[in-house]
Order: structure tokens, then sequence, then C-alpha cells
């Protein structure tokens, strides 16, 4: 499902056209509230255009995390390219499964991921605690038409041998994941298709998170 041809079609798309709307309304937001030395995580992050762009706008430096090494050859040019590979770590593994694949950063980002994880409270959980201030991810809408739309894909998945689901979480839950975890909802923007969450920390679970 994501194996090289489809890194070289995004590679070539964000060359073209930059990243898509719902990463640029991420992107801004984390601009606006500042990102000048900011370390950024970002699971799943594909060739990696959301860190270029956030190493644009004043991060210090981004680790990128992903379970298809289908992505690294085009992510590495695209660094290059930009004048940053010294300041991208990529790596492989799943977080929610081994904490230690990725050390903590002030911001974690989750594009389009959580849509493609079964268990959304575990991925998150690992998420908010790998974030020193801010967790943002977008996510697909939980309705009857998405929920369609989505178990239909999975069909054909199943029907071509597929491993790769599609999972329409219930956003009440994921931000109650956030909330039990020390974030809070600072802007939710639900679009057409994608929706966005903003989490930052509560100053009261600050105290004690790795520097």
């Amino acid at each position: 499902m994501f194996g090289p041809r489809f890194a070289r079609h995004v590679a070539g798309r964000y060359r073209r056209r930059g990243v898509d709307r719902t990463a640029r309304r991420m992107v801004d937001w984390l601009a606006t509230e500042g990102l000048d030395g900011a370390t950024v995580l970002e699971i799943g992050g594909g060739v990696g255009e959301i860190q270029l762009e956030l190493l644009e706008r004043g991060a210090a430096s981004t680790t990128n995390l992903e379970l298809s090494p289908a992505y690294e050859g085009e992510a590495t040019e695209l660094a290059r390219e930009h004048g940053v590979a010294d300041r991208v770590d990529r790596r492989m593994g799943d977080v929610a499964v081994d904490s230690s694949v990725a050390a903590p950063a002030d911001v974690v980002v989750l594009h389009r991921v959580v849509c493609c994880y079964p268990d959304a409270e575990r991925l998150l959980t690992a998420a908010a605690g790998h974030a020193r201030r801010s967790v943002v991810l977008s996510h697909p809408p939980r309705n009857a038409v998405s929920r369609a739309m989505l178990a239909s894909q999975n069909v054909v998945m199943r029907v071509l041998g597929r491993e790769y689901r599609t999972f329409a979480h219930a956003p009440m839950s994921m931000l109650a994941t956030l909330r039990d975890n020390g974030f809070a909802a600072r802007h939710l923007h639900r679009g057409l298709a994608w929706h966005i969450i903003v989490a930052t920390r509560e100053p009261s679970s600050a105290a004690g998170q790795p520097a």
C-alpha cells in the first residue's frame, strides 16, 4: 500500500504544490504558537513534508517515525534539497509498542495517521507521553458517510489480500484520551474530509516531563 511508487507520488506532489490544505492548517497553527528552537516528532510522517515546513518556520530539529522503509529514499532527497538533512532524524518503529524508539519532543504531529491505527487510545497515549507542549493530529470525521466509505475501502483491501485497514475513531474518545494524559483541546477544525485536533499540555501536568 505504502511502497516506493506511493512515496514518489507524495514527494512529487509536494514539490509541485506544497503540503495539502489540512497539513497547512496544522503548520500554520504551530507557527502562530511559536516554533523557534522547538523539537518535533512526527509519527508516520512519510516523506517528511510537514517536517520541512516546520523547519522553515523555525523548528530546530525533527524526528520521523515510520513503519514502512519505502519512504526513506524520497525523504532523504527532499531533506537534502531543502538543506536540512542534518536536522532531520528518521527512524523505524512503532512508538505505541516501544516508547524508546524516539525521545520526547516539544511538538508531536500525527497527520492522517490515527485512522490507519487500530488502537487510537494506545497511539495517542504514546504520542502524549512524548509531547512536552503540543499534540496536533488530523483524522477523518466519524459519520455515516465516512464510515461507509472506509468500510468499502476495507472490503477492497481484503479482496486484494492487503492487511491495510482504515478506521474512523470516535473524536470524543480521542479527546478523552488526550485529556487523561494531561492535554487540553485548544483548537478543533472540522473540514469536510479531515478534522484537526490541537491539544496543549496543561500546566499542572508539565511537572516531571522528560527534558
